[in-house]
C-alpha cells in the first residue's frame, strides 16, 4: 500500500475526527463520577482483604512460636 502525502494524510485525519461522537459535558461528568466511585469501592475492598490476610498470617506465625 502506497504511503499518502502529508496533505492527504491530514485530510484523512480530519475526515476520521469528524466521524467521532464526542460525549456531552453531562456524560463526561457522570462517567468520571462512576469511575471515582468504582475506584473507591475497589480500594476499600482490597484494603479489607489485605487486613484480613495480614491477620491470618499473624495468626499462623504466632501459633508456631
Amino acid at each position: 500500500m502506497a504511503r499518502p502525502s502529508v496533505g492527504e494524510f491530514v485530510r484523512q485525519v480530519r475526515q476520521e475526527v469528524n466521524k467521532v461522537t464526542w460525549p456531552t459535558r453531562t456524560e463526561t461528568i457522570q462517567s468520571t463520577l462512576m469511575v471515582v466511585i468504582m475506584v473507591a469501592f475497589a480500594a476499600a475492598f482490597f484494603f479489607l482483604v489485605d487486613l484480613g490476610l495480614a491477620e491470618l498470617v499473624q495468626l499462623a506465625l504466632s501459633v508456631g512460636g
